[in-house]
């Protein structure tokens, strides 16, 4: 059972809860739980683009833990100098590499976001609070997909006649990157105002309008709010204990692991994996159930 076949709150509940936990957290320990759930989420729902963008994500993590290190000086253990003379720390470059993570981490589950949220979801979830914002962010959501596929549909064509950006020499290539994406914004732009042109001929400023929608809260939902809430309870024990947070300045100082540590762990994790869990046993029983009927 696909993860976005749940009632949109549960979607906005879970993701919101993943995303600020992972922010706020800073220990080693949960900071890798969340990267490697969210890794093998979004590889999961978006297969192997999503992996290669994944593995592209982690020299931009080293950079920035150098980049962090370099110019920030605090901790206790110096490793060498830069050109200036200022001590680039452990303490810094691990700190640095900690805010890098987190970053690429966030990035992930929102490439999870996309792929599961839908416009009609968005339209749902704030079309009542806030239909201005609703129908801007069901824009956005929709707008993303359809630039990608006209700009290869303009590729294909300036292919035809000799002017793709991959054809030519290189100023030839700038020239024809710019014909490209110039064609690509004016489109942008055109459909933006045809679209605005469109929901006001539909009323949709009008007051009391309302919106049709499909979603029912059942118990399969009522389910899967209650483990996560169940999750979510453990997981702020551990923070109320202070096992998810580590001090780096001026030294490494972090709560000694425990036995209870590991029931935070794993909360953690299993709240981070939920979704791909229970996507993953139904897919499995989709395939005995299939097996069964070919029988």
């Amino acid at each position: 059972m696909r993860f976005d076949s749940y009632h949109p709150m549960i979607n906005l509940i879970y993701f919101v809860s993943s995303i600020g936990l992972t922010i706020v957290f800073d220990n080693p320990v949960f900071v890798a739980i969340a990267y490697i759930c969210a890794f093998a989420y979004s590889v999961k729902l978006n297969g192997k683009r999503a992996l290669i963008f994944n593995i592209c994500l982690i020299p931009f993590v080293c950079l920035y833990a150098g980049w962090y290190s370099y110019y920030n000086h605090f901790g206790v253990t110096n490793l060498r100098q830069n050109f200036v003379g200022n001590e680039i720390t452990l303490e810094s470059l691990l700190y640095g590499l900690e805010i890098g993570i987190t970053l690429a981490t966030v990035v992930m589950f929102f490439s999870c976001v996309f792929a599961v949220f839908s416009s009609d979801k968005v339209v749902y979830l704030f079309g009542r609070v806030s239909p201005k914002l609703s129908l801007f962010l069901s824009i956005l959501l929709r707008t993303a997909p359809r630039v990608k596929n006209y700009a290869g549909r303009i590729n294909t064509s300036q292919k035809g006649i000799g002017r793709s950006p991959s054809q030519g020499n290189i100023c030839r290539r700038f020239l024809n990157s710019l014909r490209l994406i110039s064609v690509l914004i004016t489109w942008t732009l055109e459909n933006f105002v045809e679209s605005s042109q469109s929901m006001k001929c539909r009323g949709y400023s009008l007051k009391g309008r309302t919106a049709f929608s499909i979603y029912r809260f059942d118990n399969r939902d009522r389910s899967f709010v209650i483990m996560i809430f169940l999750l979510l309870t453990v997981v702020c024990m551990g923070w109320s204990l202070n096992q998810t947070n580590i001090h780096y300045d001026p030294q490494i100082i972090m709560t000694p692991v425990t036995i209870l540590s590991y029931v935070f762990y794993a909360a953690y994790a299993i709240l981070l994996l939920l979704p791909m869990i229970l996507q993953i046993i139904g897919e499995i029983k989709f395939d005995r159930l299939s097996k069964c009927i070919d029988n």
